[in-house]
């Protein structure tokens, strides 16, 4: 699984960083970005909360399988 997110759509709130901050950090524009190809198993959870809490839904959780 991997995380992706829409920079586009993103406001840059930083809830995704505070609950899962092994994936995910805030570029330099404020706006967050998905640090790993592959969410770790370990995180996996809270990954998925992410992108369930994500107010706009810029997040997006892929089988990473091409």
């Amino acid at each position: 699984m991997r995380a992706v997110v829409d920079e586009e759509v993103c406001i840059g709130c930083g809830m995704c960083v505070e609950s899962c901050p092994e994936v995910f950090t805030l570029d330099e524009n404020g706006k967050a970005i998905a640090d790993n190809e592959f969410i770790p198993e370990y995180v996996l959870n809270r990954a998925e909360e992410s992108y369930e809490d994500c107010p706009v839904n810029a997040i997006s959780i892929e089988d990473g399988k091409d």
